[in-house]
């Protein structure tokens, strides 16, 4: 039942990507004036017709391999008002839109990410572990608990703390601690000669998080965005050279992307990891990773991706001479079938060969 559940949170979560792309496709369309007849997820053959929403008609399709938009006019430049009959720098525009929606979509979900992360509050003590047998224990001290005051000084420091508890080592003193929405007042007497390995009170100490600034996870959303889309760029660059193992450059379908999300599902289950505000982490990072990587795989000089769609617009927005519509028109067609066939082989190899 439970994989049922992982399975279903991934499909929607893949629809929504696919929904985001194709929506910046669409939005690009009508800022430029051109209507769109179809909003696809998937590839035809058509499935089911859902709605149609302003002229637009909005269908689930046979082959699960993605999804598109079907603008009027797109393949033929007799039509006017049409697609293929627009100026070039608006198609421009329509092609560059979806796999811009992707990236931010990721840097988004970065965002929120490294946000619900947080940052470390190095003006407040919060006690990480607890020692068995400890001055700590006895006093029922707990994990998370922040140290506000002792003998009613404030703490302001993790090393001011630990200054004043040695200090006053042997010798009775108040914390004042916050635990939830409690505040409460602990008596206990730190240790002279503590065993090995252990502190005074025998409490390990951390700064508690913070909500990361937004701009400040603004900044790091940018990084990652940057180093994902670098390292993607200077992959074959990395394997023609040897620097990166021929096993570890391996393309995914969706079994792969789904086999990866699963195990981020499991990490965020098994693994506790400190946070300002609790989140599926390691998940949110899988998506954001995802969005980025459609985004830049659409931007691959391929016909039938959108770079593609781009390398054909490029003689006619530097030498005002177009490619004929027919020819683009054929190269797409065969490319869509190598396409088709090469998402089946990378699928078959994620079952025969599970990146797990």
């Amino acid at each position: 039942m439970e994989i049922i559940w992982i399975i279903l949170q991934f499909v929607v979560i893949l629809g929504l990507l696919i929904f985001f792309h194709e929506l910046g496709h669409f939005l690009a369309s009508k800022a430029v004036g051109i209507p769109v007849l179809e909003f696809g997820f998937g590839y035809p053959p058509r499935m089911v017709r859902l709605f149609t929403w302003k002229g637009t008609e909005v269908t689930l399709n046979w082959i699960p391999f993605g999804g598109f938009i079907k603008a009027q006019g797109e393949t033929d430049d007799k039509v006017e008002g049409g697609m293929a009959s627009a100026p070039a720098w608006k198609r421009l525009i329509i092609m560059i839109s979806g796999p811009l929606m992707n990236f931010i979509v990721g840097i988004i979900v970065l965002i929120v990410m490294y946000t619900a992360l947080g940052t470390p509050a190095s003006n407040q003590v919060l006690i990480s572990s607890i020692s068995d047998n400890s001055p700590a224990q006895t006093a029922q001290l707990a994990v998370g608990d922040i140290i506000l005051e002792v003998d009613d000084v404030p703490v302001e420091s993790i090393e001011g703390l630990q200054a004043t508890i040695k200090e006053k080592a042997g010798s009775e003193l108040s914390l004042l601690v916050q635990r939830g929405e409690e505040t409460l007042e602990i008596r206990l007497t730190p240790r002279v000669n503590p065993p090995e390995g252990q502190g005074a009170v025998g409490i390990g100490l951390s700064n508690p998080l913070k909500p990361m600034p937004f701009f400040k996870a603004i900044g790091y959303s940018f990084e990652t965005a940057y180093m994902q889309a670098k390292q993607t760029i200077m992959l074959p660059v990395n394997l023609i050279k040897g620097s990166i193992p021929a096993s570890d450059a391996r393309i995914v379908g969706f079994k792969g992307i789904f086999d990866i999300y699963n195990q981020a599902g499991q990490m965020d289950e098994e693994t506790s990891v400190a946070m300002a505000q609790p989140l599926p982490i390691y998940r949110m990072s899988v998506i954001a990773m995802v969005s980025i990587a459609f985004g830049l795989t659409n931007l691959l000089p391929i016909p039938m991706l959108d770079g593609g769609q781009i390398l054909f617009l490029l003689p006619e927005l530097f030498f005002k001479k177009a490619i004929p519509r027919k020819v683009v028109n054929t190269v797409n067609t065969v490319f869509f079938m190598l396409l088709i066939l090469l998402m089946v082989y990378i699928t078959i190899m994620d079952f025969v060969k599970p990146i797990f």
